[in-house]
């Protein structure tokens, strides 16, 4: 029985036999995995090809779901990658191999929709998280202010894209030239780095975040702290609870993932945007 490709958020998410749900990790020949799986490989090889770089898993090619041959754009995506089926115990968790579900995504999906994909993650800024200010408590007014302001401000110099702040309510319209200089940059980007914006895009609400991050104009742990400054203030004022903090921690080591994916894009080796343990 072959697999049907579903969503589940902005990772794709595979369903076969017995609606068994998978994180879009490949077997051996492109078939999908759960977890559990045991581990069926002992040796994993990045190698180079003439369109990009390639896993062999015990010889053999590393599949996406889709069964097309993985291909990766650098030789540092290609060993992270590599890294993260080494790092694979008795047992196969798809859910530890983060940067593979994003390679997977940018070929599998996103190069076969680019315009469309662009054209959403371009949308993003209508609605950027950091265009809408608090007018009061002023304490929170003026963190928004200075921790926001920086990059809308590197955007605008960047990009020629100055985008509105509002303290209301209510939806701003953007400047239509700011949008169609986003909209240029954003679709501009090659498969795997649109696959990586769009991701930081809807992980932090600000478009603005993603492609600073994308651009190493500011690291993870930057991008995590301004998506989350509004909840940052309410916990300093009423404490933070058990659920809450597991959250923030899987939204904290989701956007590293994503920092981690996009300097490996950029041919750097990612030590500074490390996922946190």
């Amino acid at each position: 029985m072959g697999a049907i490709t579903i969503w589940s958020g902005w990772a794709p998410c595979f369903v076969v036999r017995r609606r068994q749900c998978y994180n879009g990790a490949p077997g051996r020949n492109g078939e999908e995995m759960a977890v559990g799986v045991e581990r069926f490989y002992e040796t994993v090889t990045a190698v180079e090809g003439e369109d990009g770089w390639g896993l062999l898993l015990d010889g053999r090619p590393v599949h996406t779901p889709g069964k097309a041959v993985l291909r990766l754009p650098t030789a540092a995506l290609a060993e992270a990658v590599a890294d993260e089926w080494r790092a694979q115990g008795e047992k196969i968790d798809p859910a530890s191999m983060p940067l593979l579900r994003l390679a997977n995504t940018a070929q599998a999906l996103v190069a076969a929709n680019r315009a469309q994909t662009a054209e959403e993650t371009a949308e993003y800024a209508r609605t950027d998280l950091l265009c809408y200010r608090a007018a009061h408590p002023a304490d929170l007014a003026r963190r928004q202010a200075e921790h926001w302001q920086p990059p809308l401000d590197w955007a605008a110099t960047a990009f020629d894209a100055a985008l509105a702040v509002t303290s209301s309510i209510t939806y701003v319209e953007q400047p239509e030239e700011a949008m169609a200089a986003l909209w240029q940059v954003v679709e501009g980007l090659d498969a795997a780095m649109l696959t990586a914006v769009r991701a930081a895009a809807q992980t932090t609400g600000s478009l603005i975040l993603a492609l600073a991050l994308a651009h190493a104009h500011i690291d993870p742990e930057t991008a995590f702290e301004a998506s989350q400054l509004d909840e940052n203030y309410q916990i300093g004022l009423w404490g933070e609870d058990h659920e809450a903090a597991r959250r923030r921690d899987a939204l904290r080591a989701e956007i590293a993932d994503i920092a981690r994916f996009m300097a490996c894009l950029r041919d750097e080796t990612p030590a500074a945007a490390a996922r946190p343990a």
